[in-house]
């Protein structure tokens, strides 16, 4: 393990923060409101930064994957410590809240301790949606620049080729591939503030909706989150940018670059497409039919609530815990599936529901045809069996996961229901939940362990669970394991 390689890439991840600390700095300072709090962890974290570059030296070396492995992990838990800071500092939220705050906000989950943010400084406010934005990013480029390097980024390499990059040339450099997807973060942001004003925003809400939108975090400046609004203007325009967030990052810029031709190839956009409107629709006619809603307004509020849990987004315009059954059910549903590989939404994801469902095919054919042969294809793509075989995995590991949550949980008193609930929203990064936050938004009520352990389940669901369980091993610290 090169431990100066490490260093040095972690020093630029806390220069970055310390960067991004400037902003709510500045705006403090316009605005009359506490300052020092941020000014203190911006130096913290520039100290932190000089000192990590100093050690690790100018590396000339190529990054491993267990080095990136480490880099992955040990840089989340990084920005975790050092988005808490501005919290306790100011004295806004005790260590461990604000803990829970900084992981939600940097994994993009949006679940919140916070009980009201009636009376919070602007400032405060900003750095929680940047703190969505910065984590946002940062899974675009991990997910589409080093997990393909490594042993379970098959999920995404089977999602680049289907769109025709093939071979040793699929993924261009790091620093290309990061420079393009940024390019494409920025302006999904950029033309989300622009409309949001449009619809009728105010300018610091409009930002700090934008920020939480694209980077499907969900943290709202209202404790009513998007339905203090109640605009179906500003709605419409929050469910297409939460659609679009979910989408692959990487498909928009082939799309730009080659054509819309790539959406119609590509076989997870289509099934993301199509899993939301299905739901959609079938949550409207429960609407229609269990509660008496007028179908404009069932069609509104349900493509809204659709939008915000199949990206894993977690805004709130209505209060979903009053709907019927079913309707939850499938808002449950979309949760646990999640978004497309290479954005920023959690979950499962349409790309392993996809290899899940070949996997299934596959093994139901072969029960049939014991003697035949028969290739499983996505995108056009032959699919291997480690591909089948990773997704097998993962999908165990991840059930197996929520079911430990749940079990710590309920230990410490939570009820059963509503231990699964925050046991799925926390893996899958929505925040709300049905019956315990629901659309009131808070996990305020958590006893103190269940907040510690909300944070791991947020922690290994954002970083798909083998970065973190992988750097559990005394093995992978060793200097001759061979990786």
């Amino acid at each position: 393990m090169n431990m100066h390689l490490v260093a040095w890439l972690l020093g630029g991840l806390s220069l970055g923060i310390a960067a991004f600390l400037l902003l709510p700095a500045g705006l403090a300072a316009m605005g009359g409101e506490p300052v020092l709090p941020f000014l203190l962890a911006g130096a913290f974290s520039l100290g932190l930064a000089l000192l990590l570059r100093w050690w690790g030296g100018l590396p000339r070396v190529r990054l491993s994957i267990r080095e990136g492995i480490a880099v992955t992990g040990l840089g989340w838990l990084l920005a975790a410590f050092l988005g808490l800071l501005p919290y306790m500092l100011g004295g806004w939220l005790p260590p461990l809240d604000a803990l829970f705050e900084s992981i939600s906000g940097f994994t993009g989950t949006g679940a919140t301790v916070i009980a009201s943010l009636e009376g919070l400084p602007q400032s405060l406010l900003l750095w929680r949606s940047l703190t969505h934005w910065i984590g946002g990013f940062a899974i675009v480029v991990m997910f589409t620049a080093l997990l393909p390097q490594l042993a379970h980024g098959s999920m995404f390499r089977h999602s680049t080729e289907g769109l025709g990059l093939h071979g040793s040339r699929a993924l261009p450099r790091i620093r290309t591939m990061a420079r393009m997807l940024l390019a494409v973060y920025a302006l999904l942001t950029l033309a989300a503030i622009l409309v949001y004003l449009l619809c009728g925003m105010p300018l610091f809400s409009a930002v700090s909706h934008a920020f939480s939108t694209i980077s499907t975090g969900g943290f709202s400046i209202y404790d009513d989150s998007a339905r203090y609004f109640d605009d179906p203007l500003i709605e419409g325009a929050m469910t297409l940018f939460m659609v679009l967030a979910g989408g692959n990052f990487w498909l928009y810029y082939l799309g730009w670059k080659k054509g819309l031709r790539v959406f119609a190839e590509n076989t997870e956009w289509k099934a993301y497409l199509t899993m939301l409107i299905l739901a959609i629709v079938l949550i409207a006619a429960n609407l229609v039919h269990d509660t008496g809603m007028e179908i404009p307004d069932a069609l509104r509020y349900a493509s809204f609530q659709a939008a915000s849990f199949a990206s894993t987004t977690g805004f709130v315009s209505s209060d979903f815990d009053a709907w019927p059954s079913f309707s939850r059910f499938c808002l449950l549903l979309l949760m646990f599936i999640g978004g497309c590989a290479g954005s920023t939404a959690g979950g499962l994801r349409v790309s392993r529901m996809l290899l899940l469902q070949r996997m299934m095919v596959s093994i139901l054919w072969q029960k049939l045809h014991p003697q035949g042969i028969r290739q499983e294809r996505l995108n056009g793509i032959a699919l291997t069996e480690d591909a089948l075989f990773n997704a097998g995995r993962f999908f165990f590991m991840y059930i197996m996961l929520m079911a430990f949550w749940v079990f710590l949980l309920t230990a410490d008193t939570v009820p059963t229901l509503d231990a699964i609930a925050v046991s799925v929203s926390a893996m899958a990064g929505v925040g709300p939940v049905l019956e315990l936050s629901g659309s009131a938004y808070t996990y305020a009520t958590l006893p103190e362990f269940s907040k510690f352990v909300v944070c791991l389940a947020m922690l290994f669901g954002r970083l798909e669970i083998f970065t973190l369980l992988v750097m559990l091993s005394p093995e992978f610290w060793h200097e001759k394991t061979g990786w």
